[in-house]
């Protein structure tokens, strides 16, 4: 399998720990590039971050448009009818990324995956059906699209996840953050969730905020 094309940017030591970061609907792996600085990240943490770019795809709700998506969208009514088989091979993809951080000598559990809307909607799948343990999910502005279907992992019971939402979110309503906040505090997960004053984006706030956890889990890690 062919990996996905990524924007990378190495730590200015060896890389010991890597976030895999996925960018919404119509976006591309430069979209979350710019705030890695703002992070504030731990200089003693030697972090990989890697942005992949999804494959350009036809998009049902923008007319058949095709644009960088990580699945179909068919409706955005209550039910955000979705093309799910896209979604698990997109998150099939990333395990591709996840393999070759292990060639580059990054365990698993030393690598979180964050995501965007769209790109949190896999992470979700990805990250909590893993068969090898994690560090943990960033999950931004999204729902979790395959909670019905989804088969947990053992191995990432326990994993770590950061969510994030705007309180104005037209897009992904906040609902549907905590929808997916109240299914993995049901069963136990270390979950944290954290709303800001924005649409369907990020603001300085909660960059800072993310930093802060991801300094926290690679931390505890070493």
């Amino acid at each position: 399998m062919d990996l996905l094309k990524c924007v990378e940017i190495e730590p200015h030591g060896v890389a010991e720990f890597a976030v895999i970061w996925l960018h919404g609907l119509g976006a591309n792996g430069h979209d979350f590039e710019p705030i890695v600085p703002s992070l504030d990240i731990d200089p003693t943490l030697q972090i990989r971050f890697v942005f992949p770019h999804a494959p350009h795809i036809p998009v049902s709700i923008n007319n058949g448009m095709e644009m960088p998506a990580w699945y179909d969208i068919i409706n955005l009514d209550l039910g955000r009818e979705i093309d799910a088989t896209q979604l698990r091979n997109s998150a099939i993809e990333i395990s591709g990324l996840i393999a070759r951080e292990n060639e580059r000598g990054i365990k698993t559990e030393n690598i979180i995956i964050a995501g965007f809307s769209q790109g949190g909607a896999v992470g979700y799948e990805l990250a909590l059906s893993h068969p090898n343990k994690l560090a943990g999910l960033i999950a931004l502005s999204t729902y979790f699209a395959t909670q019905k279907t989804i088969k947990l992992s053992p191995a990432n019971h326990k994993l770590p996840v950061f969510i994030g939402h705007g309180r104005q979110d037209q897009m992904v309503l906040p609902k549907m953050g905590k929808e997916a906040y109240d299914f993995l505090e049901d069963k136990n997960y270390p979950v944290e969730h954290h709303e800001y004053d924005v649409a369907h984006g990020v603001d300085m706030d909660e960059v800072k905020e993310i930093g802060t956890w991801i300094n926290r889990i690679f931390n505890t890690g070493k």
